[in-house]
């Protein structure tokens, strides 16, 4: 199989925000500015990539009865481990994100492509499926947040680009996520003809 169309599905065809319109709790909920959208989607592309090359790998070895926990047992291991390793290492994005971080578990872009692609695939397409889903759901979220900073606070990445008493304060609220990411929808599909 082609690495490239892999990449390319994860980014465009199949983005997990834009199209398929998953993982939608951590995409509303975590993406008030473009820090905490970005640090979301990093967090998790993280624990899809090791997850995909895991399940790849034992996927012969687990029998179909029970086959869904051991991939969730799999999942929370590694988000387990980004959990402590965030924990010691990023304790402000830590702070920041919450408990989101350990919703990764139940995240169904994770669980959704152990089940549709790494279970199918070897690990080296299961490695790129999850290098493209998690860089599509990673720039979703980042476009996301950087919108919604921008037009609440007047800021992008912490950067002010004008005072923050000409924002907008409901695009800093969660009604605000709904608005931003339905027209980031609106604006890919014309723009990529998806």
């Amino acid at each position: 199989m082609n690495y490239f169309k892999i990449l390319y599905n994860g980014l465009v065809k199949e983005n997990p925000t834009f199209v398929l319109l998953l993982g939608m709790c951590p995409t509303l909920g975590t993406t008030s500015s473009a820090v905490n959208g970005m640090s979301m989607g990093l967090a998790t592309m993280a624990v899809l990539i090791a997850s995909n090359l895991i399940i790849s790998l034992i996927k012969n070895l687990v029998p179909d009865m029970v086959r869904i926990p051991s991939y969730i047992v799999v999942i929370a291991s590694l988000v387990t481990l980004l959990q402590m390793f965030m924990q010691a290492y990023t304790p402000e994005v830590y702070k920041a994100l919450g408990l989101f971080i350990p919703l990764i578990v139940v995240n169904c872009v994770i669980l959704g492509r152990a089940e549709a692609f790494a279970a199918k695939h070897g690990p080296g397409e299961s490695i790129f499926d999850g290098i493209g889903i998690g860089l599509g759901f990673t720039i979703a979220l980042t476009m996301l947040g950087a919108i919604r900073e921008l037009l609440g606070t007047g800021r992008i990445f912490g950067a002010e680009l004008y005072s923050e008493t000409y924002g907008m304060l409901v695009f800093v609220l969660a009604p605000g996520a709904f608005i931003a990411l339905g027209y980031l929808i609106a604006i890919v599909k014309k723009t990529m003809k998806i």
